[in-house]
């Protein structure tokens, strides 16, 4: 984990490319989802047959969709981790930027569909313990 601090204006600026990256990896959970849900459904469907003829060529690209796909998101959370900043949750779209405020390391917290950053919270604490940016965050300056 990167020890990188962000300065909640420095944070802000990052937003459109780090949204962009992490829609990435969003699609492509949903799409390996989406496939592994048919293979489900393809190996249920032959168990209760007894056996079925199985288009092997679609299921085999399906497959390396899957595979190219996997790869697109380990290499967008990669990406964004490599920033500095956590991702937390891609269901929703989480991302936590390490902001040092007074010495004391916090967690900025921005979530897919937020304008900007306007929440933070402790490195103890989730997204449900979110407080307000305050002046002592606005005025923190990054660190290093």
């Amino acid at each position: 984990m990167s020890d990188r601090t962000f300065s909640l204006d420095e944070a802000q600026s990052l937003l459109p490319i780090l949204e962009s990256l992490l829609r990435t990896a969003i699609d492509g959970k949903k799409l390996i989802e989406a496939v592994d849900g048919e293979f489900q459904d393809l190996a249920h469907r032959v168990f209760l047959s007894g056996g079925l003829f199985v288009n092997v060529v679609q299921t085999a690209r399906r497959k390396a969709e899957r595979e190219r796909t996997i790869q697109r998101v380990k290499d967008a959370v990669a990406e964004i981790a490599a920033t500095g900043v956590q991702v937390k949750d891609l269901d929703i779209g989480l991302l936590d930027f390490p902001c040092k405020v007074g010495g004391e390391i916090v967690l900025l917290c921005w979530k897919l569909g937020e304008a900007g950053i306007t929440h933070w919270h402790s490195t103890e604490e989730g997204f449900s313990s979110r407080k307000p940016i305050d002046e002592r965050i606005t005025k923190s300056k990054k660190a290093n």
